[in-house]
């Protein structure tokens, strides 16, 4: 036997990769299968094995080439796996080395987006109750987005029509590519933190799902979510939806629409101004005329045109009742005597002495309370003069000439005027 005819396992190893290496067909290949055995090492590779219903085959994606992966891989999951196979010559198994992997039946892109939709709606990311709500006139607007496309144009030229009161900042930022997931998160965090506007609005014009792929990133939708200023997601055509419009505060169909949605019409606030200045015209007005007319009633009345006649009239109801008053006395003091000669003849004749006794004592005190009263005065020809504000005049000090003075007699009054 020929020593060099002897080869050792390595050799026979590196053999067999070199002829795999060689054939075209295994540097090239597409494998459909089933994963099985899926993970994920601390380095970033990932293991994993294709099978169909007669077979497996090893599988292996290092780190540089799954960080190109839109989904998450999962057990079970039918792919299209992309790569080479050879064989690894340290323990002799071949295996497959995959640039790509695809889902079977969706793109990795949709299914991507519905992965990470599922896992943050899990973690309450969309809960209503958590979206801020949006400024009724912002004073500052800025607008998170490319400040070379057309939309940024469309929101400020919108927005200087319906509210120019608002200042509009541009955050320039990418909104395409690698790098433009990280520029938008990094944009709303500073803007948020440093509390440049009222209201962020985020987005761009429309495209793919590629070219809107940065907003269905998961570092922009938690930025978005822990953001404290109210945000508006404007991404793509009214079509398009993206994560970032679930987890925004408010979602606009395109970035012309989130100008719109952002502010008030400054023409629909003055028309409706003018609204309430006519109305408030003719509630004033009608207010006005309800006062002239009640002062008009007021200033046409008696006590307005005629002052003293007020005075007058009060003054002999004053008269009345005194009158009224004495005469009340008198017959309360007429009855009061026939009552008590009632009882008195119906008693014996000691009690009938006691009544007698009693009503002549009644008697003297009407005499002395009839002779004290005012109308038994005026009875004998006296009169009281009174001035204007009602003040008897008890001394010729009391008046002056032109004077108006009430004297009051028995059975009346008289005005006078001293001379």
């Amino acid at each position: 036997m020929r020593e060099d005819a002897i080869l050792t396992p390595s050799q026979v190893g590196q053999y067999l990769k070199s002829m795999m290496d060689r054939d075209r067909l295994l540097s090239g290949l597409l494998v459909r299968g089933e994963l099985s055995n899926y993970k994920m090492y601390p380095s970033g590779h990932h293991y994993f094995t294709l099978k169909d219903g007669e077979g497996a085959l090893r599988c292996v994606m290092f780190r540089g080439d799954a960080q190109s992966l839109r989904f998450r891989p999962q057990n079970g999951m039918q792919v299209i796996a992309a790569g080479r196979v050879t064989v690894f010559p340290r323990d002799g198994q071949y295996q497959m080395y995959c640039a790509r992997l695809t889902p079977e039946g969706v793109g990795d892109l949709a299914l991507a987006f519905e992965q990470l939709k599922e896992k943050l709606a899990r973690e309450g990311l969309f809960d209503p109750g958590h979206k801020k709500e949006i400024p009724a006139f912002p004073r500052k607007i800025a607008l998170i987005t490319s400040p070379a496309g057309a939309a940024v144009r469309d929101m400020i030229r919108i927005l200087g029509i319906r509210w120019p009161l608002s200042k509009v900042y541009v955050i320039p930022v990418r909104v395409q590519g690698a790098e433009a997931p990280g520029e938008i998160a990094a944009a709303i965090r500073w803007a948020d933190a440093r509390r440049v506007a009222d209201l962020l609005i985020t987005g761009r014009g429309g495209g793919s799902m590629e070219d809107l792929w940065a907003f269905n990133e998961e570092i922009v939708a938690r930025a978005i979510y822990d953001t404290q200023t109210p945000i508006i997601s404007a991404v793509g055509h009214e079509p398009d939806v993206t994560i970032a419009d679930f987890v925004a505060d408010l979602r606009a169909s395109t970035p012309s629409n989130a100008a719109e949605l952002s502010t008030p019409d400054q023409n629909e606030i003055y028309a409706a101004l003018l609204g309430d200045r006519e109305r408030l015209d003719r509630a004033i007005s009608l207010r006005l005329a309800r006062c002239r007319q009640v002062l008009d009633r007021l200033a046409g009345s008696r006590p307005m045109t005629e002052p003293a006649s007020y005075f007058r009239e009060k003054r002999l109801l004053l008269d009345y009742q005194s009158s009224r008053l004495a005469h009340g006395l008198r017959n309360s003091a007429s009855g009061q005597r026939e009552r008590l000669g009632k009882l008195a003849s119906a008693l014996p004749r000691s009690g009938a002495m006691a009544i007698r006794q009693r009503r002549e004592r009644l008697n003297a005190l009407a005499a002395s309370l009839d002779a004290l009263s005012p109308l038994k005065v005026l009875g004998r020809g006296y009169a009281i003069a009174q001035r204007a504000d009602g003040r008897a005049v008890v001394s010729a000090g009391d008046v002056a000439p032109d004077d108006l003075l009430k004297l009051t007699l028995a059975d009346g009054s008289v005005d006078c005027r001293v001379l």
